[in-house]
């Protein structure tokens, strides 16, 4: 089937691969924290802003903001399955072993990361759908109105 080379080749790139995921992680958590505080600003005026700049300012920066909250709704809970399956291999292998330190160390990885990733997953999604339905009431107000596209 497989040489015990490449299964070694294999499992050196995945634990590699661990610290730059949890990494990711922690910054698309950061990521989405700016995003609610983006969000809070733009439903405090931001978007009244943009309205009065036109219809073409305020489509390419609804389209922008929404790109990024569902950037940081796919991505995230990618790499929080990452998080999860990367540890897992040296935790049941260390069960096998008898080794519950490390075991326990692993499950704790895997946990915390799935959680991380789908708690960003979920504050990108909250948001890509407030700002689309925000602009759309302001794309839909700027119709009614009659104004004419510029900007």
């Amino acid at each position: 089937m497989f040489s015990g080379t490449t299964f070694y080749l294999l499992h050196q790139i995945t634990t590699l691969l661990l610290e730059p995921v949890v990494w990711a992680l922690l910054i698309f958590l950061a990521l989405a924290l700016y995003e609610c505080g983006l969000a809070i600003g733009e439903k405090a005026g931001g978007i009244r802003r943009l309205k009065q700049q036109g219809r073409k300012v305020l489509m390419r920066a609804g389209k922008r903001r929404i790109e990024r909250a569902d950037f940081i709704t796919r991505l995230s809970p990618m790499l929080g399955l990452m998080g999860t399956l990367i540890p897992l291999g040296p935790g049941l292998s260390a069960l096998g072993e008898g080794d519950f330190a490390i075991l326990t160390t692993a499950m704790i990885a895997a946990f915390d990361t799935t959680v991380v990733g789908l708690l960003a997953g979920m504050i990108g999604f909250v948001l890509g759908r407030l700002r689309r339905r925000w602009y759309d009431a302001a794309l839909e107000s700027l119709v009614l109105r009659g104004d004419k596209p510029h900007g």
